[in-house]
């Protein structure tokens, strides 16, 4: 009965395409923001901008903003599936036939995001300048300056003396 009834694929194709989605969600935000006027980190190929039309000089990160906002469909197609699924006895029933549609849309969703994603890493231009000057100006490291001095025991807080005579933290 439970073989007939298994649709444990679906999940696991959804679930494997929301992680995938969610990772290059996460680094096309990191992308707008190093492109944007305040970092200027990187560059974007123009392929995968476009221009705007009050502003020609601007370059809107098109892909990358798709990207950002597409796991939430792909998100809801696994969540789609899990419900449709849970309340199902075992054995064969017409509800079943709904996971297709989830699945295909998923599918077609995700499909293409990996490739684009990929040329676009790969056209990339890192302004190394800016990195080296923001790298150099101190306060970009500041957790890991923080880190490297609680390793060496230097505290962050200068004893106070409490009224009760005993000793704390500031």
């Amino acid at each position: 009965m439970d073989a007939v009834s298994d649709r444990d694929f679906t999940i696991e194709v959804a679930s494997a395409l929301s992680i995938v989605m969610m990772h290059l969600s996460r680094l096309s935000e990191e992308l707008i923001l190093w492109a944007s006027q305040e970092f200027q980190f990187v560059e974007l190929p123009d392929a995968f901008c476009t221009g705007s039309s009050m502003m020609p000089q601007k370059k809107n990160p098109d892909v990358p903003e798709l990207v950002e906002e597409k796991p939430g469909a792909v998100y809801g197609h696994l969540v789609n599936l899990l419900v449709t699924l849970k309340a199902l006895p075992l054995s064969y029933n017409r509800d079943l036939q709904e996971d297709k549609p989830a699945l295909f849309d998923a599918l077609d969703t995700a499909g293409g995001f990996p490739e684009r994603h990929d040329e676009l890493m790969r056209r990339l231009k890192v302004n190394r300048e800016v990195l080296r000057q923001t790298l150099q100006s101190g306060g970009f490291l500041a957790t890991e300056l923080a880190d490297y001095l609680v390793e060496r025991g230097v505290p962050f807080a200068r004893p106070m003396e409490s009224p009760d005579g005993s000793t704390g933290c500031a």
